[in-house]
């Protein structure tokens, strides 16, 4: 595709002039990376031209280079907002926050990570001192803990005004009523908030005090002594048993197992359940006893610690050997902190602890999050504040300035102060508990947790669904599911044809073996000299399984019974064969799940080392076959290869299996292979396609020899030996097609097509190969049936990524698949284009991904779209990702609870996603706005009341209700019903499930809006004024009758509006309601210096209450009837 872009390295006029506008923009564009790229230009020759060709979005651009594609979201920035106007927007907090950054890194001046020399069993001989081993999550410490619970609530203007408000009551000429009307709202406002955090950070310093204090055995010169994880140093030597988590990250020295190596699992750093095979240290494994580490003198040299958990470089050096010896080592030598050793003892030196270790490393700090309706109350409280401030400027200016007028303007701002409701934290904070109890009582979703009680309304908002694969959308277990010859295709229902056929074959050639000579040297013989004869089925069949329980590297583990040892061991060729008690370990569970199938079939793997593997026929007879060669499957080749020599007939096969792509090319010619696996890729199988050739002991020798060469070259090592098996590839016998599936979890369809129909675009992130991932893609529905797939090609520089970023933007509506590599190249130099063009995809795979470049995509993905991300994953390398989205989701799986205790809600199967976004995360969004904006309203009346009594009395900051009332107003006589509009629902749960499509509308966030916003100001002030003039008007000869008149008819006004407010009624509503008007009606009796209660029992003080009533509230009636009637909402259309 890349070929036929018209690419001009030649410099016409008009080049030269979009050169000058490209080197004029990077000049504009400052300091950052427009800098750099305009040091480039000077730097680089004409030749680089393309690699500094900027991206462009339409054909005609590469003619014509105006529509310079950088110059497209950079100009947008390049408008900045400068001087007064900068400040005033926001460059004041940016200010702070930089300050604050640059004392805490001052503070916290990280020390320069360094490699080093690491002396076996000798801590004292480390030269630097390194960090202690200790895993600490926790937020605060003693010290920290209240000024930072304190930073976090007042860092809210909402709080930090009530701060002040309440302050000013001290001041004798300021003050207004009680100090208890100030104090005590926010004084419980602060009391529930450091109660909930303390309780959170004593259950996270519970949590790491369980795991700092797990107990191993360290190896000295004295024998074996116990000692804590957080006390383990840089040189100790630590055993670590089966089953135990490895403490810290270590080089591998010796092992119980008789191989000389073991495996571990790794789920909780890198999210894949396949075993890994590590290999011990050479010169140590050889050493007699294990006290003889302390005889030796030897050291380790570390690289300086990194996140990288692929790869590692170092050198083991035995000085007190002649000659000393050097052993180099990698990857598989070294044992990393959080993963668990599946078989036998491991004994290894620790090189890095504690923020060292590469799982530390991977994972992020957790930050405390915010939801998006907080933001915007916050920015609705602003605007409040300024219209307080504006009408007490009024108020003042009115009176003419008269006496000191500056201290009646602070008396002004304190008597409307409660436009500013401090019962909206107060309420909200209560809502969102109410809302987490709900959704871990919600039976239809059993074992969903709320670890975060601060953001449930985010669930309504999602735009972006960021999920892991593995174990996530996939059960991590495969079943083998069809097996196809070219004629004949086998699946799961024909499995007892291909097991009859395998014991014919074998009950054959052991009933001719008994004859004079075995069976399969003529066979053979009769095969290469007459290829053309056409193979009996039968005869293909046993070919296909006896190349499938051959070609990989599985081992067959035996587990003993609890009367004997504990110990996992390896069998030998004596021991019992006994298939209960056998499992098999690999590096991919598909292979596992081949070999699994050849076992149900008759062939059976039963024991495997480095030289030899035995397979064992449904007759019992044990077949043994010595391995000569192994090629292991790399993500480059995308096969993996074996030469093995049966041991009975001396045959030397070399078997190889690996992905169409790679294998088509290698085998013989044939018409079906390509069309089959296209038909099972549909059907979401993993493909495999598996091939032989069979050599002559010469030819074996020829290879042998080249290849030898080949692997002692010290220049191209890689191509030179990939060169020398290339040379055995060559018109491969073509066994079979097999197909496996990686079994989806339950409802993970319906799942992902009711979430895609919500308006969520789904990006799926995994650790795992690109085939794999793309079929998961297709099998789960991610990526839909009609829709093309564009796989980015690996690109490696600016001038790859460059094509290949105009390759895709050719395509329209086809779904996305990138590696982690490539990924990496794209964001150094496009980043802003390839999120720009990745999000208009319906769908986007990463593969390959690193921990931290899943959490860098979230955050590029929150950053560039200013949309609310969620992040869903299982595995310790989610986590990450999940504490970098707005909202993060954790699963409980086989991997662990890693990801679960890290996420804000936690869940135990992906299909509870949509009924916790649809449902819950609709419900607390409408309820909480509902909930935010009807306290504001209340706050509102109340101003608009006494706004309008000052103006009638001369303007004197007087307050209209003193003491108790405006406490009682705000607390007992109008809470509950208030409150309870945390039970309100417009759409029933059976409804929002069935149509996901209403969800769109939340994430526009229309619920709470400036728009209704105003509309809640209008009414409030609408109805405040009609209360006040009305109890004006119809008040007699005492001002103690407004009061009365005005305060009833203000709390029947309250009850009903919230009656008006409500959508789906519950009986607790209607209990709130009458619960109020009783408590108001009950305390009547004792405010006898707030009221005359002669006249409050008179039926004149009735009539005159109803009626300003009836006037503020009816006409607010007839208007919702008619909306409802002409304009009604979506959801109503459905519900009727």
């Amino acid at each position: 595709m890349a070929d036929q872009i018209p690419l001009y390295p030649v410099r016409s006029a008009a080049a030269a002039v979009a050169s000058h506008k490209r080197a004029a923009y990077y000049s504009a564009a400052g300091p950052g990376p427009g800098a750099d790229r305009r040091g480039r230009y000077q730097l680089e020759d004409e030749s680089a031209h393309l690699d500094e060709m900027p991206l462009m979005m339409s054909e005609e651009g590469f003619e014509n280079d105006e529509s310079d594609y950088h110059t497209l979201p950079r100009a947008r920035i390049a408008r900045r907002k400068r001087g007064l106007e900068w400040f005033v927007c926001g460059g004041w907090k940016f200010l702070c926050t930089s300050c604050c950054d640059w004392l805490i890194s001052v503070c916290q001046r990280k020390k320069e990570l360094k490699a080093r020399t690491v002396w076996l069993g000798c801590p004292e001989k480390c030269e630097e001192k390194h960090p202690r081993n200790a895993i600490k999550n926790q937020k605060y410490n003693v010290f920290t803990f209240i000024p930072g619970v304190l930073y976090e609530q007042f860092k809210f203007f909402l709080n930090l005004y009530f701060l002040v408000v309440s302050c000013s009551q001290f001041v004798p000429a300021l003050k207004i009523g009680y100090l208890y009307t100030y104090w005590a709202p926010l004084g419980f406002v602060l009391a529930v908030t450091i109660t909930r955090e303390a309780i959170d950070e004593f259950r996270r310093f519970q949590r790491d005090k369980d795991v700092n204090s797990q107990l191993y055995s360290k190896l000295t010169v004295r024998g074996k002594v116990q000692v804590k994880s957080s006390d383990i140093q840089v040189g100790d030597l630590i055993i670590v048993e089966k089953n135990q988590r490895i403490p810290s990250d270590m080089v591998f020295l010796r092992t119980s197992e008789k191989a000389g190596s073991c495996f571990i699992r790794t789920d909780q750093l890198d999210g894949e359940t396949d075993w890994k095979l590590k290999v011990a240290v050479s010169c140590t494994q050889r050493l007699p006893a294990l006290g003889d580490l302390f005889s030796i003198s030897a050291y380790v040299y570390a690289q300086k610690p990194q996140q990288d958990i692929h790869s590692f470089e170092g050198t083991f050096t035995r000085e007190d050997s002649d000659p000393p010896i050097h052993e180099s080592l990698s990857i598989e030598n070294t044992l990393w902190a959080s993963t668990i050793v599946a078989s036998g003892t491991v004994i290894g030196v620790v090189i890095y602890t504690g923020k060292e270790t590469r799982s530390v490393m991977n994972t992020s700090n957790p930050k405390n999050k915010v939801g998006l309706l907080d933001l915007e109350l916050n920015q609705l409280t602003k605007a409040l504040f300024l219209a307080l401030v504006v009408l007490s400027v009024v108020m003042v200016t009115l009176q003419g300035f008269a006496g000191p007028w500056y201290r009646n303007l602070f008396r002004f701002l304190l008597l409307f102060s409660y436009i500013i409701p401090i019962s909206l934290r107060v309420n909200l904070d209560m809502g969102k508990a109410a809302y987490g109890w709900m959704i871990m009582k919600d039976e239809n979703i059993p074992g969903t947790v709320v670890r975060t009680s601060t953001i449930p309304e985010e669930l309504g908002r999602l735009v972006y669904l960021l999920t892991d694969k593995t174990g996530t959308l996939t059960q991590n277990e495969m079943v083998f599911k069809r097996l196809h010859l070219g004629t004949v295709s086998y699946g799961m229902d024909t499995m007892d044809e291909i097991q009859s056929h395998v014991l014919n074959s074998y009950s054959q050639v052991y009933s001719q073996a008994s004859g004079s000579n075995p069976s399969s040297v003529p066979l053979r013989r009769t095969q290469s000299s007459t290829p053309k004869v056409k193979k009996s089925v039968s005869s293909r069949i046993h070919e296909a399984v006896k190349a499938i329980a051959l070609c990989h590297n599985v081992t067959p583990v035996y587990e003993f019974r609890a009367g004997t040892t504990g110990e996992t061991e390896f069998a030998e060729a004596d021991q019992d064969f006994s298939d209960e008690n056998r499992t098999y370990q690999a590096s991919s569970p598909d292979e596992v799940a081949l070999v699994r199938w050849t076992e149900s079939v008759g062939l059976t793997l039963v024991s495997r080392d480095l030289t030899s593997m035995q397979l064992k026929t449904p007759g019992g007879q044990v077949l043994t076959y010595c391995i000569l060669q192994i090629f292991p499957f790399t993500s480059e080749s995308k096969r993996m290869g074996i030469i093995v020599r049966d041991e009975s007939t001396a045959e030397i096969t070399f078997y190889m299996k690996g992905a169409d792509v790679a294998m088509s090319t290698i085998v013989q010619y044939n018409d079906w292979l390509e069309e089959e696996c296209g038909n099972m890729a549909r059907e979401g199988l993993r493909t495999l396609v598996v091939a032989k050739r069979t050599l002559t002991e010469e030819q074996y020798q020829d290879f042998e020899s080249r290849y030898s060469q080949a692997k002692l070259s010290i220049h191209d090592r890689t191509l030179k030996v990939a060169a020398v098996v290339e040379s055995l590839e060559r018109e491969m016998e073509l066994l079979c097609l097999t197909g496996v599936e990686d079994q989806l979890q339950a409802d993970v369809r319906p799942t992902l097509e009711m979430l895609r129909n919500a308006g969520i675009k789904i990006w799926m992130l995994t650790g795992d190969k690109l085939e794999t991932a793309t079929c998961i893609a297709k099998s789960s529905h991610l990526v839909s049936r009609t829709q093309d797939i564009h796989i980015f090609r690996p690109v490696t520089s600016r001038g790859e990524a460059h094509l290949e970023l105009n390759a895709f933007r050719r395509k329209h509506d086809c779904a996305l698949v990138i590696s982690g590599d490539s990924l990496e190249v794209c964001l150094r130099y496009y980043e802003h284009e390839l999120v720009e063009l990745a999000c208009q995809c319906p769908a986007v795979v990463c593969c390959r991904c690193s921990p931290t470049q899943k959490a860098h995509i979230v955050t590029l993905l929150r950053q560039h779209t200013g949309k609310r991300t969620c992040a869903i994953g299982d595995g310790g390398n989610d986590v990450s990702m999940i504490q970098a989205a707005d909202c993060g989701i954790g699963i409980e799986g086989k991997e662990g609870k890693q990801a679960s205790l890290a996420a804000d809600f936690s869940i135990t199967q992906f299909r509870h996603v949509g009924r916790l976004l649809m449902v819950h995360g609709r419900n607390s969004y409408k309820r909480s706005a509902a909930l935010g904006q009807f306290v504001m309203h209340r706050g509102l009346i109340i101003s608009t009341m006494q706004a309008v009594f000052s103006s009638v009395f001369y303007f004197a900051s007087v307050p209209l209700y003193q003491g108790f009332l405006m406490v009682g107003y705000a607390t007992i006589y109008t809470m509950f019903p208030v409150f309870s509009l945390v039970l309100d629902q417009d759409v029933k749960p059976e409804m929002a499930i069935l149509y996901p499509e209403l969800y769109k509308d939340l994430t526009k966030g229309r619920s709470l809006s400036f728009k209704t916003f105003l509309i809640w100001v209008l009414i409030s002030i609408y109805q405040g004024g009609i209360l006040m003039y009305g109890a004006l008007l119809l008040f007699e000869a005492e001002f103690v009758h407004v009061v009365a008149i005005s305060f009833t008819a203000l709390i029947l006004t309250e009850l009903l509006m919230v009656a008006l407010t409500i959508r789906t009624w519950h009986w607790l509503m209607v209990v709130a309601e009458f619960l109020s008007l009783g408590c108001y009606v009950a305390s009547l009796a004792f405010l006898n210096e707030y009221f005359d209660v002669a006249f409050i029992t008179t039926v004149t003080f009735l009539w005159k209450v109803s009626a300003i009533t009836v006037v503020s509230c009816l006409p607010l009636y007839v208007l919702k009837y008619l909306k409802r009637k002409l304009s009604p909402p979506s959801y109503s259309k459905l519900s009727s």
